[in-house]
């Protein structure tokens, strides 16, 4: 964080300053500012949250010891450390961001990007992350910070010499997108796609559409979105914000899209597509793993120009990114055995693309082995996007189809109605026990899928497998 005083802070916040020992008004602070005690070391600030699980008043004293500078609280706790008592500590992380960054952005170089979208935001924000950060010091989250915590605390690691902030916005309901993208009117948003994911916490399609137009309105006048344009949803965006004096770039594989991905191949050694814009015409070898990647790509690198990064450096940096996240097609095992473990996320978008490309990079004498779990926050939608996804399982030939889980247990029942009743479809109600029958029943060539949403829990069956056949 930015140097402040901690009469600055507190008037940020809007709470009441308690010093102790030495500490005044005028004492300046500037250190990391997190939720995680854990995380805490000499010169920050704790935010003492309270949890599901836990309060974060609990952990004042050890943060004190640890060497922390301040705390903000609901609440004063006996301490030997200076407390910002605020109403709500969470709001109060927001309003501190947004004094951050906007103090930031009046006397520097600063630029904001904002991502969006169903799928793909944390692999973009990486992806453009790693253009950017030749280019000047920039900050992106860490993980998939990008809710109403993890957002502030991306914003509150700025300084300033940082010359980039990228910032993942996600959303379990209406309002969220522009609660967060509000706090830095961003210069550049980039929306990438709407779907499903989400779809039971905003109530249809339609809602997560408005949703995720939020940030397209959050974006400052001159500033620029970067929109699909493969997605009839994502382009209605468009007259929105031309109305707010935002211009458009778009992207996509179809000709409507200025930077657009043309002849996508996938094998197991990575995504190759080619780049083409009005000017030049480049080739581009992902080593991640997708072809659904190559939208995630074109977006970081439409982002990345028009912010004055040239298309040919923007590549190159891209081919230089392993993988784009742990557990987001992240490859384990061996060549004798390959683990794809992208069970982080899901939704119905995101888990045809990953069959998709299971297909893709299996050969000849190889077998294909989808180890799927549920795919969470569908509501409605959840019995027939699931009878989905096991109906396209069979149609790509997958040649064992291991679902896992009983809230899954539909996407199996779709799977054996399709034609996989001859065990090529089995299904376990433990990861464990999935564990047991996979140690046993894989070979020599399997390429193997394990994919679920992060509640599911096969990430972790994910890492056993590749530990196993590493």
């Amino acid at each position: 964080m930015i140097r402040m005083t901690l009469a600055e802070v507190a008037h940020a916040v809007g709470g009441t300053l308690h010093t102790a020992g030495e500490d005044t008004a005028e004492t300046v602070v500037d250190g990391t500012v997190d939720t995680d005690s854990r995380e805490i070391g000499p010169g920050d600030i704790f935010a003492a949250k309270p949890g599901e699980v836990t309060d974060g008043h609990r952990f004042v004293p050890d943060v004190a010891a640890a060497g922390a500078t301040l705390a903000l609280v609901e609440r004063a706790v006996d301490a030997p450390i200076s407390q910002i008592v605020v109403a709500d500590v969470v709001a109060a992380l927001a309003d501190l961001a947004r004094e951050v960054v906007g103090r930031v952005r009046a006397h520097g170089r600063l630029k904001i990007v904002g991502i969006t979208g169903s799928n793909g935001k944390t692999t973009t924000k990486n992806l453009l992350a790693r253009i950017l950060q030749d280019e000047g010091e920039t900050v992106a989250p860490r993980a998939s910070y990008n809710n109403e915590v993890g957002a502030p605390l991306t914003m509150l690691r700025v300084t300033d010499d940082t010359r980039y902030l990228v910032s993942e916005f996600g959303a379990a309901g209406p309002g969220q997108i522009a609660r967060l993208a509000g706090l830095v009117t961003p210069d550049v948003g980039v929306v990438l796609m709407v779907g499903l994911a989400h779809a039971g916490g905003f109530g249809g399609v339609e809602a997560t559409l408005k949703a995720k137009t939020e940030l397209v309105e959050a974006v400052r006048p001159g500033g620029v979105a970067v929109l699909n344009a493969d997605d009839p949803r994502v382009a209605t965006m468009a007259a929105v914000a031309e109305a707010r004096g935002v211009s458009v770039r778009w992207f996509g594989r179809g000709t409507a899209a200025e930077v657009r991905g043309d002849d996508v191949a996938v094998t197991d050694a990575g995504t190759t597509a080619t780049v083409v814009t009005t000017e030049e015409t480049l080739p581009l070898r992902l080593r991640v793993l997708g072809e659904h990647h190559v939208m995630n790509a074109l977006a970081a690198l439409t982002a990345a120009q028009v912010l004055g990064v040239p298309l040919a450096d923007g590549i190159a940096r891209l081919e230089t990114v392993e993988i784009a996240e742990r557990w987001r097609m992240q490859p384990l095992g061996s060549d004798r055995i390959r683990i794809i473990n992208d069970a982080y996320n899901a939704s119905p978008d995101s888990m045809a693309a990953a069959l998709r490309t299971l297909a893709q990079i299996t050969g000849p004498g190889q077998r294909k082995v989808a180890v799927l779990g549920a795919m969470s926050e569908l509501g409605e939608y959840a019995g027939e996007e699931h009878d989905r996804v096991g109906l396209l399982a069979v149609r790509l030939r997958i040649e064992r189809i291991v679902v896992v889980g009983t809230e899954a247990r539909r996407l199996f029942l779709a799977a054996v109605g399709e034609g996989s009743w001859d065990g090529e479809a089995v299904f376990f109600t433990t990861a464990d026990e999935a564990y047991d029958y996979l140690v046993g029943e894989l070979r020599d060539g399997d390429r193997v899928l394990v994919k679920s949403s992060n509640s599911a829990g096969l990430r972790h069956l994910g890492d056993r497998l590749g530990e196993s056949f590493s």
